[in-house]
Formats: C-alpha cells, structure tokens, sequence
C-alpha cells in the first residue's frame, strides 16, 4: 500500500524509497515484529479465557509434555495477523502473486482454525477429520496452482525446472497442476507434523522463509537470473516483503512460544505457514530445491508414514514414536536439545539449498 506513496516522488526524496523492494521489506519486517510484541500479551490473555484447559496433550506422547496442559493454542493468529498487516502496508498490490500467496496463507490459516476449535471445544485431539482436512486443502491449492501457472510468463507454464540446469525443463503438461498440489499440501501438512515441541516449527520456518524470499527476490531480476543461471519470473521480487514480515511475526511469537511456551502456533499457524512456503516454491519455479531447504519437514512428514505403513504391515513400529522429534525424546534427548538440533539442521539445509544458484 505504501509503495502508492511513490507516485508524490519525482525520482527522489523519502517517498522514492518505496520504490526499493529491499527498503519495503525491511519496513515489512518490523512492523511485523512490533505488531507481535504489541499484540502477543492481549491475545494470549484472551486465548487462555477463552480455552480454559489449552491445546489437548496426546495421552501416548513424552510424559514431560503434560506439564504444558493448560498451555493455550491458536497462537498462529499473531503470525498471520502480523505477516498479513506487514504485506498489505509494503507490498505492491497490483502484484498477483502477493495476493497469491496471501490467500493460499489465509485459507489455510482458516482450516487450521476451525481444526484447533473444534479440538478445544471437544478438550481431545481428534479436531476436524484428515480427510476432510486433506480435501479442502487440496481445493485451496488446486486454485493457487491454476493462478500460478496463469500468471507464469508462457514459456514456463507447466514446466519443472530442474536445479543447476536452467537450459533443461521437464513439460508436466496436465500432470503440473496435481503435482503443484501436491507440493502445497504436502508442505502444509509437514510442517504442521513438525509442531510438536515448543520453538521448534517456528525458527525453522523463518529460516526457509528468508531463503524462499531470497530466491524470490533473484529470480525477479532478469540481472540476477542471468549472473545466477535461473529462470527468470517477472513480479517475485515482492514476496521477499511476504518472507520479511513472516519472519518479523515469526521473531515476535517465538517471543512467547520459547520455552516454556506461553502459547502454541497451533494448526492455524503450521498448515498457514506451511501452504505459504509451498506457494513461494510454486511461483518461484523452485519445487524441487524446495524439497531440500525444507528438508526437515520432509523427513518428519516422511517418518509418519513410514510408522504408519511398517505398522499397518508388521505391527511393529521403526520408530519408539512419530513424528521424528518424539522418537529423540523417547530416547532420553531433553526437549531443547532436540529443537535446537533440528534448527541447525534446517539452517544447514537452507544454504545447501542456496548453493543450487549456481554461479556461472
């Protein structure tokens, strides 16, 4: 919204400023983070009012988590209040992937709410049934896909670009819309596996989001595509604003969600925040180096479904307790140490990640 001051600029002065995506990015980040210190206290209060007894513990999970009960949960609405303020004041709304990935974020978040409510007001885990999750998360991102591929320049549409290779594309044709959905809702729903300990979502979200939005920001500049050797999408450069203030509101939550955490992210925040990641990597043309800086989550979504199927199979676990990060805590690693652990492995993953911008 800010960016319209530009137009009072006659190529210099304070409002050329905004014309900088850097500039407004910054801009983006702090509102973000005032926004959550400003906000985080009232809406906690207000969740702990409202919840009563807080998010459900599993009743099979680490004896130490029934310490947090009473710990309340939908704590991902600051995140999403924060990034969406922070968009809308410095992003370019003209710009159809801001509001691409702004929906997809908001629709997601809007899931994750009705699922955490409906397991607060029943006090269990159970909440709205997968199935139902799965689908109106596949509705949401079948829409994102057909904006994206619509707003992809015409050489690029249903095209996989491969990492290191700008010359090679592989043509999905019709099989590149349910493979976007896939992308979307699989990164929805992993990192939403992955919030299960406090902090533990959260740094490494802000971590594959400043990545994301790093990516974002080179592939919008046909300088930087060329001396970097990757596909050019026109208009990206605005989503590092979108990666700015979800890191801002990001620092600001985890504020409140370090341990012991004051609030949890809850659903509303993981599959919001998850669905947006997935999005970034969509309209990026980088869904397979996504697979890698969000390596984390793949492994935790991937150690789910290898419990469940080896159990399904043998009825035997390979794991003491999915997803992953319980299995340490079964195994006597204290709680910080399997959040800070994993924060380093997603910062090493994000800049092997980065390294697949190859230089030429």
């Amino acid at each position: 919204m800010l960016y319209w001051l530009t137009t009072f600029s006659d190529g210099g002065g304070v409002f050329n400023l905004f014309n900088y995506i850097t500039v407004r990015a910054g801009g983006a980040f702090f509102t973000a983070l005032i926004f959550g210190f400003i906000f985080g206290p009232p809406l906690i209060n207000l969740l702990r009012r409202r919840q009563g007894r807080g998010q459900p513990i599993r009743e099979d999970g680490p004896a130490t988590h029934f310490a947090k009960a009473g710990t309340p949960t939908m704590g991902g609405v600051l995140i999403l209040g924060a990034v969406t303020v922070a968009t809308l004041l410095f992003g370019r709304l003209d710009n159809p992937y801001v509001w691409l990935v702004l929906g997809v974020t908001i629709s997601f978040g809007a899931i994750g709410f009705v699922d955490d409510y409906a397991k607060v007001s029943a006090g269990n885990t159970k909440g709205v049934p997968g199935r139902v999750r799965l689908l109106l998360g596949f509705i949401i991102a079948a829409i994102a896909g057909a904006v994206a591929i619509w707003a992809h320049p015409a050489e690029l549409q249903g095209q996989l670009a491969m990492p290191f290779f700008k010359d090679v594309l592989l043509n999905l044709g019709y099989f590149y819309l349910p493979f976007v959905m896939i992308v979307i809702v699989g990164s929805a729903n992993a990192v939403n596996l992955t919030d299960g300990l406090d902090g533990l979502a959260i740094m490494p979200v802000m971590i594959a989001a400043g990545t994301l939005g790093v990516i974002a920001y080179a592939v919008g500049r046909v300088d930087f595509t060329d001396y970097l050797d990757v596909h050019y999408v026109p208009g990206t450069g605005e989503l590092l604003i979108f990666a700015a203030g979800l890191i801002g509101g990001g620092l600001g939550f985890l504020w409140y969600n370090a341990p012991p955490a004051a609030v949890f992210m809850g659903d509303t925040g993981s599959l919001a925040l998850g669905g947006a990641l997935g999005t970034i990597a969509v309209v990026t043309k980088h869904e397979l180096v996504w697979a890698i800086i969000g390596g984390l989550f793949v492994v935790e979504a991937m150690s789910v479904i290898i419990q469940v199927l080896y159990f399904k199979s043998t009825g035997k676990r390979v794991f003491l307790m999915a997803p992953i990060h319980h299995h340490f805590e079964k195994k006597g690693w204290a709680e910080p140490q399997v959040v800070i652990r994993f924060w380093i492995i997603a910062l090493i993953l994000a800049l092997i990640g980065l390294a697949t911008l190859k230089v030429r």
